[in-house]
C-alpha cells in the first residue's frame, strides 16, 4: 500500500500534466486545429462570392434575392449563437466543434441540388446552424489552453487560418476548383463539402478536451446572459462587433462583383479580392500581441477612421490606387474581430468560465451586422445600379465605430 500510494499519485499528476491547458505544449497542437477548422469555415462562406454570377444567372435571382442568400446563414447564426455557448459547456468542444464542421460541410454539400431561389436560401442558411458551435467554440478552447501575453498571439495566429480560407476561397473556385470540376458550380460546391468532412475527422482524431480552469457558477442561460448583459463594457464590446460584421461581411462578400464591374474576368476579380485577407495576415499576426490592453479602444479608433478613407479608393478607382487600398483596407479591419475577443475575455465577469456565452453573444449581435450588411449592398446596387450607396453606407458606420470606441475608453 505504501509503495503504491506514492505512484497513484504520480500517475494521476502526469494525466492532469498532459490535459491540462497551462502545463502542456499539445496547446500549439490545438491551436492547429483550431486554425484547420476555421479555415475551412471561411473557405466555405467566401466560395459562394465568386459564384455569384453563374448562381444568379442559372437560378434567375434579382441581385436583391442573391444579398438575401448571402447573408441568410447569418441569420440563422443569430439565433443559434445563443445557445452556442450552452451547448459547448455542456457537449465540451471537442464533440461540440465536430457537430459544428460537420454541419458546414453539409450546407457546402447540399447546394448541388438546388433549383430555385428558396432551395438555394435553405442551403445556404443550415450554415448558420453550425457555424457559431465553431466561432464560439474556438475562442472558448483558446481562453482555456493559453494565458497572458499568449491569448493575443493565439488569437491572431488562429484568425490568420480565417484569412487564409478567405485567400483560398476567392483565388482558387474560379481558377482552379471551376476548371477542377467541369465549370459547374454544383459540383464545385460538393468539393467544398468534402474538405469540411476530411477536417471534421482530423479534429476528432487528434483534439483534446482541456482541463476547466475553475468552476463556472450555476446559472440558467437567461441569468448568465442577463448579468453579462448588464456589463457595460460587456455591451459597448457587442456594438461594436455589430459594426464591424456588417462592414467586413457586406463589403467583401460582394467584392467579387464589384470588381467584374471594373472589366475583370471573375478569375481575375476573385485573385484582386483576395488582397485584403493576404495584407490582413501579417497585420493579425503582429497588431494583437504588440497592441497592449489600455492601448485597444485608441487603436480601434483610429483604424475605423483610416478604414473609411479606403472605400472611396476601391469602389471608384482602378489600378494601382485601388489594388494598394484593397491591401490596407485589409491591414486595418482584420486586427478588428481579435482585439474585440481579446477585450471581451479580459473582462473579469467574463473569463475562460463565461467565454461561452459571451462568446455566444458576441457572435449573435455581431452576426445581425453580417447579415444586414450583404443585404443592404445588394438592395443599395438594385436601387442605384452601381456599389457607391452601400460603400458611404459603411463609411457611416466606421465614423459610429470611431464614437463607440471612445465610449469603451470612459469605461476601461
Amino acid at each position: 500500500m505504501d509503495t503504491a500510494q506514492p505512484l497513484k499519485e504520480k500517475t494521476y499528476r502526469a494525466d492532469m500534466d498532459r490535459t491540462s491547458p497551462r502545463s502542456t505544449r499539445y496547446a500549439w497542437v490545438m491551436l492547429f486545429l483550431l486554425w484547420l477548422l476555421n479555415a475551412v469555415f471561411s473557405l466555405i462562406v467566401r466560395a459562394i462570392g465568386p459564384l455569384v454570377s453563374p448562381i444568379v444567372r442559372d437560378l434567375h435571382l434579382s441581385y436583391t434575392q442573391m444579398g438575401f442568400i448571402l447573408g441568410s446563414w447569418q441569420l440563422v447564426y443569430i439565433g443559434a449563437s445563443m445557445i452556442a455557448g450552452t451547448i459547448i459547456d455542456r457537449w465540451g468542444i471537442r464533440i461540440s466543434l465536430l457537430a459544428g464542421t460537420l454541419t458546414i460541410g453539409l450546407s457546402a454539400a447540399l447546394r448541388y441540388f438546388p433549383r430555385g431561389f428558396g432551395e438555394m436560401l435553405g442551403t445556404v442558411s443550415l450554415f448558420g446552424a453550425g457555424g457559431p458551435l465553431i466561432s464560439v467554440g474556438c475562442p472558448k478552447t483558446i481562453a482555456l489552453w493559453f494565458e497572458g501575453r499568449q491569448r493575443g498571439s493565439a488569437l491572431g495566429i488562429y484568425l490568420t487560418g480565417a484569412w487564409t480560407g478567405s485567400i483560398l476561397g476567392l483565388t482558387l473556385t474560379n481558377s482552379v476548383v471551376m476548371p477542377f470540376c467541369g465549370y459547374n458550380w454544383r459540383v464545385a460546391f460538393l468539393f467544398y463539402g468534402a474538405c469540411a468532412f476530411a477536417s471534421a475527422m482530423l479534429w476528432w482524431l487528434f483534439a483534446r478536451e482541456p482541463q476547466s480552469t475553475g468552476q463556472a457558477e450555476e446559472l440558467t442561460v437567461l441569468q448568465l446572459f442577463g448579468r453579462l448583459f448588464r456589463v457595460r463594457r460587456v455591451q459597448v464590446v457587442l456594438l461594436l462587433g455589430l459594426l464591424t460584421f456588417a462592414i467586413f461581411h457586406g463589403f467583401t462578400h460582394w467584392l467579387p462583383r464589384i470588381l467584374e464591374g471594373k472589366q475583370l474576368s471573375p478569375a481575375i476579380a476573385g485573385f484582386v479580392a483576395s488582397l485584403p485577407f493576404v495584407g490582413g495576415i501579417p497585420s493579425l499576426l503582429i497588431i494583437p500581441r504588440l497592441v497592449p490592453p489600455h492601448r485597444r479602444p485608441a487603436f480601434l479608433c483610429a483604424s475605423a477612421i483610416a478604414a473609411l478613407i479606403t472605400f472611396p479608393f476601391i469602389t471608384s478607382s482602378s489600378g494601382g490606387f485601388q489594388l494598394a487600398a484593397l491591401i490596407l483596407f485589409g491591414v486595418i479591419v482584420s486586427p478588428f474581430i481579435p482585439l474585440l475577443t481579446a477585450l471581451l475575455m479580459d473582462i473579469p465577469e467574463v473569463g475562460s468560465n463565461h467565454m461561452g456565452a459571451a462568446g455566444g453573444m458576441f457572435f449573435c449581435i455581431a452576426e445581425i451586422g453580417g447579415f444586414t450588411g450583404p443585404l443592404i449592398m445588394g438592395a443599395s446596387v438594385d436601387l442605384t445600379g452601381d456599389f457607391l450607396g452601400g460603400a458611404l453606407f459603411f463609411a457611416v458606420l466606421c465614423i459610429l465605430i470611431a464614437v463607440l470606441t471612445r465610449c469603451l475608453k470612459n469605461t476601461t
